[in-house]
């Protein structure tokens, strides 16, 4: 599902972001990324998601090897992933049901079926009456199921979520990790960043603890 093996990524300066990481992920899978900042969580993020490439080392996710995917590629894979942002990347001046929709009309397919998958996921996160509001008219919570429902509506193998509650009170923590646990049962594989080391404790999920660009620990 997702292998790193001796994958290293270093910038100018040099700064080596990560360090002979090598790792395996199962299909079906929930993981928690740990470390503090600066450890190499986003640049871990970035490489798994193909918005970068390593120094060396090969990464290979969902049957693709990443080194080798072409700029032509790399959409076709990335249709295959879910990403959640910390900051949520919602666009303003377009409704709830506009801004989910979007990777359906990126992938060419028809209104009525946009429609169908786009209230069905909104339901799956409890916004069907949100549908027709403006991301600035809801809480930071709702906002943050919003971009789940985008992550989810073309049915990805796999869901990345940076920090997914980082801006959100222990209740709506609590909340949001509750629905990705119920994403995870159908199937899909989870990977979530996060520096809240108390909910991972109670999760009990498999656990990669990230310090310096090096993988310090798998639990």
């Amino acid at each position: 599902m997702i292998s790193f093996k001796h994958v290293y990524k270093t910038y100018p300066g040099p700064n080596h972001a990560l360090k002979d990481v090598t790792l395996n992920i199962e299909r079906g899978e929930f993981v928690f990324l740990t470390g503090p900042s600066g450890a190499g969580k986003t640049t871990f993020f970035k490489l798994l998601s193909a918005f970068d490439h390593p120094t060396s080392g090969e990464i290979n996710v969902l049957g693709d090897n990443l080194n080798k995917l072409t700029n032509s590629s790399i959409p076709n894979f990335r249709k295959k992933i879910g990403v959640i942002y910390q900051d949520f990347k919602l666009i303003n001046d377009k409704t709830v049901l506009e801004n989910i929709s979007l990777p359906l009309k990126v992938k060419g397919f028809n209104h009525k079926e946009i429609v169908s998958r786009a209230n069905n996921v909104l339901e799956q996160v409890s916004l069907g009456h949100k549908a027709n509001v403006y991301p600035l008219q809801l809480s930071g919570g709702e906002q943050q199921r919003v971009a789940i429902a985008r992550a989810l509506i073309h049915q990805p193998n796999l869901l990345i979520a940076d920090e997914p509650t980082g801006n959100l009170d222990p209740a709506l923590a609590e909340e949001i990790m509750t629905l990705l646990e119920k994403v995870n049962a159908q199937g899909t594989t989870v990977f979530v960043a996060t520096h809240d080391l108390e909910m991972v404790k109670r999760k009990k999920k498999k656990h990669i603890e990230i310090k310096a660009g090096v993988v310090s620990g798998i639990l």
